[in-house]
């Protein structure tokens, strides 16, 4: 059970809802079988119900190769199927046809006539239900239904039925089939109508990261535009000034360097994210992005009084994990919450759908335990711009407020990540 349940949780919403549709349509072959077909051959006398059973099996297996392109035409994958969509609207109209002209055989007094009726109101509901899944035009399925039911009042009645007798069948013979079509047309808007919000949803992800990117770049112009313009200004007094031997010239290309040197720093800090990050503000933000994303987030408790710092570190504990629901798993809902407990602030984020991202995120964790030695304060690999990102970077802003991360499945399905932070250094301000 393990490997089709694995199967099945590692396909989007629209692929299962898609998958449904189409196992739908060959289930109805099924049922056209098992409902009509069988009552045929336990009733109806042998030397017609062999190839009437036949030919009820040759129309399913047709119905389900018309339903599956169909629904491949519908998603856009091929052309429109129109040859199989007449091969089965004709062979529907000759095996009702077929139908009615062996019930005309029987006496009227025979008790297997009702059998023959269904079979024939079974088969065209199957085929006109299958063959409007390929059709747009809502007319041109109405019409193929009326066309149907005057195609067998005609066939009766030129068969000397009586005409209220042939009146009541084409009417019953409408009511099965416009089901099916109705079943058709509304299977279509709700595939199509999640393949559209599936859509929508990844536009609206897409643009709250370029939302954050505009964000990030004006960040960097705040950062670094200032001191540029200050550089080539003192650059051009420099140069001035050393045209005229002034030994202030020196102390301009001082200062230079000395801005540079800030403008690096900065630049620096912007990349890394060790710019102070409101923690109020960050989770509005990721309430606002994960609710676009069709994922419900909650988020309880307050921010107001917390330290700068503290703040700044669970501001961006709060971005990395909205970002991992994101792209990770098939998250539903989103819960954040935010407590004071004994001298420190334990940040909680949780989140369902946590199945397809177990693997990720453990070896995120994996990342993290790595660098558990620069963390406590030992001497690292290469400069601290050079460090890893993900979870790994959240321990590294932590522990520069002496704050802990753990992260991890809480329970099936369930993703928890959990930052604690002392209050000892900073106490919370009124």
């Amino acid at each position: 059970m393990r490997m089709p349940r694995g199967w099945w949780r590692s396909k989007s919403t629209p692929a299962k809802i898609e998958l449904y549709t189409r196992w739908s349509y060959h289930f109805f072959a099924v049922f056209e079988i098992v409902l009509f077909g069988l009552p045929v051959l336990a009733r109806v006398p042998l030397r017609f119900s062999g190839w009437l059973f036949a030919a009820l099996c040759g129309h399913a297996l047709l119905t389900t190769a018309t339903a599956s392109r169909a629904v491949d035409w519908t998603r856009g994958r091929r052309e429109q199927p129109l040859r199989i969509m007449w091969t089965l609207g004709a062979v529907t109209a000759v095996f009702a046809a077929a139908t009615l002209l062996v019930t005309k055989a029987q006496p009227a007094d025979s008790d297997y006539l009702g059998a023959l009726g269904s079979l024939a109101t079974g088969a065209m509901g199957v085929g006109i239900g299958t063959v409007t899944l390929g059709m747009r035009r809502k007319r041109w399925m109405a019409a193929l239904v009326v066309g149907f039911a005057a195609g067998c009042l005609t066939l009766a009645l030129m068969l000397h039925a009586a005409p209220d007798d042939a009146v009541m069948a084409a009417f019953a013979l409408m009511l099965f089939p416009g089901f099916m079509v109705f079943a058709a047309i509304f299977s279509v808007w709700i595939l199509n109508a999640v393949y559209e919000l599936d859509e929508a949803r990844e536009t609206r992800a897409r643009l709250a990261v370029a939302e954050e990117r505009l964000r990030f770049g004006r960040d960097l112009h705040d950062v670094i535009g200032r001191n540029l313009a200050v550089i080539a200004l003192k650059s051009e007094l420099a140069v001035q000034l050393a045209r005229r031997e002034r030994p202030e010239a020196v102390e301009q290309m001082i200062e230079v360097q000395r801005i540079a040197q800030e403008s690096q720093r900065e630049v620096r800090d912007v990349v890394r994210g060790y710019r102070e990050a409101d923690l109020g503000v960050e989770l509005t933000g990721a309430q606002g992005v994960l609710n676009a994303a069709g994922i419900a987030c909650e988020v309880r408790g307050e921010t107001a009084g917390l330290p700068t710092e503290v703040q700044s570190a669970l501001g961006w504990v709060v971005r990395e994990a909205t970002t991992n629901v994101l792209r990770h798993g098939d998250a539903g809902r989103c819960e954040v919450g935010i407590r004071v407990l004994e001298g420190r602030v334990v940040l909680t984020v949780e989140n369902d759908g946590a199945e397809s991202e177990e693997t990720e995120n453990e070896g995120a964790e994996d990342v993290g335990t790595e660098n558990d030695g620069s963390q406590n304060g030992e001497a690292s690999d290469g400069p601290p711009e050079s460090r890893g990102s993900g979870l790994a970077g959240l321990r590294e802003r932590l522990a520069a407020v002496d704050g802990t991360l753990e992260a991890g499945r809480v329970r099936k399905g369930v993703f928890r990540v959990v930052a604690e932070v002392p209050l000892a250094a900073n106490e919370v301000t009124a």
